[in-house]
């Protein structure tokens, strides 16, 4: 399982528990990259301790005018299933430039695939398709493991940004919105083959609480491995825009982990 997508409602904490995932698959001496392909949400960069994030992997193609006017010309041909070759058909990390990919004094790598900043620029549409055509054509070492930040909601899956993914983890808040979501997640992993569809609750005051989202996940057929429970300390770094420790919820997160690693 070299290629973990996590999903969820927007607010859910996404991000977080991917800059969780993430140094705890670093402390257990995996080699991480953190794929940033939500387009909308800017603080992924400051969670890993970065002041600014990489140059976005769209310019490598042009940027999104650029793309853009492809999609176009694509969809007037007929072939609306676009896919770009970013650098090799084949790439390993150790082709990326490294002012595509920085990364921190512990080995965590980031990847910035664009974002949107300019009021009337357009559909997001150049960014999924520069997702897609990564993951397809990014090859890891056994030890290496890409987890990817997707945007929220599903409207990536529409875009086929997980048809190289190994294994997809919704974040779950309490609500029945982010309950929702992930019901339709998981419905739309299956149509595109992903068995391999999980929980992880986040924001949770109590177990009682756990409990209860649990219950209603099982209804939907969605196996909870895991719960990240309210942490002062993190949402304090949100709130100032501080990094986020690497020992923050570690108790939490090796649960998941032991999950996805027996």
């Amino acid at each position: 399982m070299n290629k973990i997508a996590v999903c969820g409602k927007g607010g859910s904490g996404k991000s977080v528990v991917v800059r969780l995932l993430a140094g705890g698959l670093r402390e257990r001496g995996r080699r991480v990259l953190v794929v940033d392909a939500d387009e909308s949400n800017t603080g992924l960069h400051r969670m890993l301790g970065f002041e600014r994030p990489p140059e976005p992997l769209i310019s490598l193609l042009g940027g999104k005018q650029k793309l853009e006017e492809q999609l176009e010309a694509a969809v007037r041909a007929g072939t609306p299933e676009m896919s770009v070759e970013l650098i090799h058909q084949e790439m390993q990390l150790a082709d990326i430039p490294p002012e595509y990919m920085f990364e921190t004094e512990n080995g965590i790598r980031l990847i910035n695939i664009g974002k949107i900043l300019i009021a009337l620029e357009g559909c997001a549409c150049p960014m999924g398709i520069v997702s897609r055509s990564f993951l397809k054509q990014l090859r890891l070492e056994p030890d290496e493991i890409a987890v990817v930040d997707l945007e929220a909601g599903v409207e990536h899956f529409g875009r086929g940004v997980e048809t190289s993914i190994d294994c997809v983890l919704v974040v779950v808040e309490p609500s029945i919105d982010s309950l929702e979501v992930a019901e339709k997640i998981h419905e739309l992993s299956a149509q595109i083959s992903i068995a391999d569809v999980w929980a992880v609750l986040n924001k949770i005051t109590s177990d009682d609480l756990a409990d209860r989202l649990r219950d209603q996940l099982e209804k939907r057929d969605i196996t909870v491995i895991g719960v990240i429970h309210q942490n002062q300390e993190i949402f304090e770094s949100c709130l100032e825009g501080r990094p986020i420790k690497g020992d923050a919820a570690a108790e939490d997160v090796d649960k998941v982990l032991d999950f996805l690693f027996p």
